[in-house]
């Protein structure tokens, strides 16, 4: 009995499998988070020097203890815009004194809340990519055992007949 190969047995090759290269640079990369993207490793002094200079200040400045000194600060002046009697004068104290001062922090607190919430939705949907990346590649594993088996048994097929058929004289 001959042994047939997938070249004799007229069995192409239908499938070839090219590996996206983005999985690649998935498997040797992270998700970038915030605290990557502040440039204080930056090799430009200057540059090094304005980020941490700005990222203390926003640290400092960023948090709700500050939102409070910055209300009672406002409210100090607040005696003397009254007594002025001027609507001009308080609505000038509601919307630069109290209102820019006191919601800067506030927001930048918002800011930082919502940048670790960002930071966890791109570490899970990381952690998703590389499960579906490692879930398509057993998918590919299991396609291509299937493959053998189909080939083993598709040339095992073809070799009985051609022995039934060298049997029967044909």
């Amino acid at each position: 009995m001959a042994t047939k190969t997938c070249e004799t047995a007229n069995m192409s090759n239908l499938y070839d499998y090219v590996r996206h290269p983005r999985a690649a640079e998935l498997q040797a990369n992270h998700a970038v988070q915030s605290v990557e993207m502040r440039d204080i490793e930056h090799p430009n002094y200057w540059r090094r020097l304005n980020a941490r200079v700005g990222l203390r200040i926003t640290l400092a400045v960023g948090t709700m203890w500050c939102a409070y000194i910055f209300g009672l600060i406002a409210l100090l002046s607040l005696p003397s815009t009254i007594a002025s009697g001027s609507l001009f004068e308080i609505v000038v104290w509601i919307s630069s004194s109290f209102l820019q001062l006191v919601l800067l922090p506030i927001i930048i607190v918002g800011q930082n809340i919502q940048a670790k919430a960002a930071d966890k939705r791109a570490e899970d949907t990381y952690k998703d990519a590389e499960a579906v990346l490692h879930e398509a590649a057993q998918i590919q594993a299991h396609l291509e055992a299937q493959d053998a088996a189909l080939l083993k048994i598709m040339i095992h097929l073809e070799n009985l007949v051609a022995e039934e058929n060298k049997r029967r004289g044909l």
